[in-house]
């Protein structure tokens, strides 16, 4: 799904993502894990536009080269994405957040898909709510929402677990299995929580020093990766 080959990125004049190379297979779920700083948050950036690149490639689907396509691009080609953070709309409703994301469909369709309902029941209870009148579990339940009202075959979320509920983050890691079981979706993540990915990835990446220094099937997360790369 996902072919990212040499990827090079600087901030000024720091390296932060040095010669990276990463497989995302389709349908699956991987999840990205590491220490702070080690450039989680900017491959994601990187993988959607959003931070300029010195060098490298990145093919999506059948062959699609990314770095040549504009942001505004990536929807439309059928990417999802959930930042850090959220980046909901406060002043909107739940209805009116979920609506702009229909500007990014290739289509032209204009209807909420039933599906975000279905998966978000609390969406549809509180769609004339503001969003930023809603709890963190639920504003996270909304981006996650509007990332999917472009019916996406590539959703990424950044940290979905951070600052919720464990009864919400159980939810979410859920709803990721049923999209890609029941819709064929594939699922990178960047998320912090070993139980978690445990439980929903299907393969880990970590990162160390802005490059992958262990991966694989999730089953091959050993203790003594985690005690070398992820412990503090």
């Amino acid at each position: 799904m996902l072919t990212i080959d040499k990827l090079n990125q600087f901030y000024g004049e720091s390296h932060t993502l040095w010669d990276l190379d990463l497989i995302v297979p389709a349908g699956e779920c991987t999840c990205v894990m590491g220490r702070n700083g080690v450039g989680k948050t900017t491959l994601m950036k990187a993988i959607m536009g959003e931070v300029a690149l010195a060098s490298g490639s990145i093919r999506y689907d059948d062959g699609v080269e990314l770095t040549k396509r504009p942001v505004e691009a990536r929807p439309r080609l059928g990417i999802g994405y959930v930042p850090q953070g959220r980046q909901i709309f406060p002043l909107l409703t739940v209805e009116e957040n979920l609506r702009t994301g229909l500007a990014a469909r290739s289509d032209g369709q204009r209807t909420i898909p039933a599906r975000i309902f279905e998966l978000f029941p609390v969406l549809e209870e509180m769609k004339h709510r503001r969003g930023g009148d809603l709890s963190g579990g639920q504003q996270q339940q909304l981006a996650i929402g509007r990332a999917l009202v472009i019916e996406p075959r590539l959703l990424i979320l950044d940290e979905p677990g951070e600052g919720i509920q464990p009864n919400i983050v159980t939810l979410i890691g859920e709803v990721i299995r049923r999209l890609i079981k029941e819709d064929g979706l594939t699922v990178l993540l960047v998320e912090q929580k070993l139980p978690f990915a445990r439980k929903f990835a299907d393969r880990f990446v970590i990162m160390d020093r802005g490059r992958p220094v262990a991966l694989g099937p999730i089953g091959e997360l050993t203790d003594a990766l985690i005690k070398e790369h992820l412990t503090v």
